[in-house]
């Protein structure tokens, strides 16, 4: 049997801020991830902004970053004039391009130099609950079984959370419009513009997007999202992508060298991402961006949190589900009103026509856009265009 205060399962970076800071506050620390290598495969745009790095602690390094860019172009259907968006406002995916097998390998060293023990190829297998509460899990390590055991739990196992469906906390996602399916390709010799990350809205991506993120040297992710409600089979994502890539000589020149797939979860925050002895951080409690599908910074904030209050239940000695509560509180008041916010405008864009959209995009284009939020861009548009306000009603 293996005794820690603090059991982190995963290894994202969620888990590696939650390993890192439950050990800096002195808590003996474990964290657990069932792949072999930290980071790999990756499944992300990876765009990363520098904004939240302050408050995660991190200081941006040039062994990760890709590219730095200056900000965020939108497009509409027609890709005529876009709207630009400086870094600072452009949301959580736009300031750094990163190599994100690096970046988390990074995070998981922070962990580490913290003092937090780390295990790779060591899933989780099952919960260990005393008495209602969870206290640890079985892990295959070194092709053993071991016992550890945790005053504390924190869940960083993704939007399925496996283990926190095992715990007893729902984790299926009920509404199909609330995941999105991607395909991403990384490509050499194309003539992205370094100094922006690209997206484009329309049925090139029926309600997603199709996103290009520069990473230097004529390199780029070129990559699409699109709801799988709007989709009828399986191939269609990369239909979509490939078509789109056929018609911009500028990508159709290029060669992929790495094809990534996968799902992301673009729901609202989870109702419950707490049990006693248990907390969820990042994916895990559906902190991903509805209408960007980033996590990177919700996750690494959320793990700060989780391992605050890990350290108070742990001196106090009250493993209640209303000191967990401490932490669902501090979750939702900073992420939760403007992740249902983005929420809603996703399923709102999701319905607008090409003509809508062009129309929309071509007025926001006008104008230097302070703050991305929907009160900003309605009162933009009343300005511009009453009428198409008045034409958008039933989607506000």
């Amino acid at each position: 049997m293996q005794n820690y205060d603090v059991l982190v399962v995963g290894a994202g970076p969620g888990g590696s801020s939650a390993a890192r800071f439950s050990a800096k506050a002195g808590l003996k620390t474990l964290m657990i991830e069932k792949r072999p290598d930290i980071g790999s495969p990756v499944r992300c745009g990876e765009g990363l902004s520098r904004a939240w790095m302050s408050e995660g602690e991190i200081s941006p390094s040039s062994h990760w970053i890709a590219d730095e860019v200056k900000g965020a172009r939108i497009y509409g259907p027609s890709e005529k004039r876009p709207i630009i968006l400086e870094a600072e406002n452009a949301g959580n995916e736009v300031g750094f391009v990163v190599e994100r097998d690096k970046f988390d390998k990074d995070m998981a060293a922070l962990a580490a130099s913290e003092g937090a023990d780390v295990w790779v190829k060591s899933p989780a297998l099952s919960v260990i609950k005393e008495n209602g509460r969870v206290v640890g899990a079985k892990v295959r390590h070194n092709g053993v079984m071991e016992e550890v055991r945790a005053k504390m739990v924190i869940a960083a196992d993704g939007f399925e959370s496996e283990f926190g469906r095992w715990a007893g906390l729902k984790s299926i996602i009920l509404a199909k419009n609330d995941i999105i399916s991607c395909v991403e390709y990384k490509m050499i010799n194309v003539d992205s513009d370094a100094d922006y990350t690209d997206f484009y809205l329309g049925t090139i991506a029926p309600a997603g997007y199709l996103w290009v993120f520069p990473k230097g040297d004529r390199q780029a992710n070129v990559g699409i999202g699109i709801t799988i409600t709007a989709l009828h089979d399986r191939f269609e994502v990369r239909n979509y992508l490939d078509s789109w890539i056929k018609k911009h000589p500028g990508y159709a020149k290029g060669k992929t060298i790495q094809y990534i797939t996968g799902g992301v979860s673009v729901s609202k925050v989870k109702d419950k991402i707490t049990l006693p002895g248990l907390l969820l951080v990042g994916d895990a409690a559906r902190l991903i961006d509805p209408i960007t599908g980033g996590g990177i910074a919700n996750s690494y904030i959320s793990g700060k949190y989780a391992a605050k209050v890990a350290k108070e239940a742990i001196e106090n000695e009250d493993y209640s589900q209303e000191m967990m509560n401490k932490y669902e509180k501090m979750v939702k008041d900073k992420f939760q009103r403007k992740h249902l916010r983005n929420w809603i405008a996703k399923e709102k864009l999701g319905q607008l026509s090409d003509d809508q959209l062009d129309r929309l995009i071509d007025i926001l284009s006008e104008v230097k856009i302070n703050d991305i939020s929907v009160e900003e861009l309605l009162k933009v548009v009343q300005e511009k265009d009453p009428g198409m306000v008045k034409e958008l009603e039933d989607f506000i």
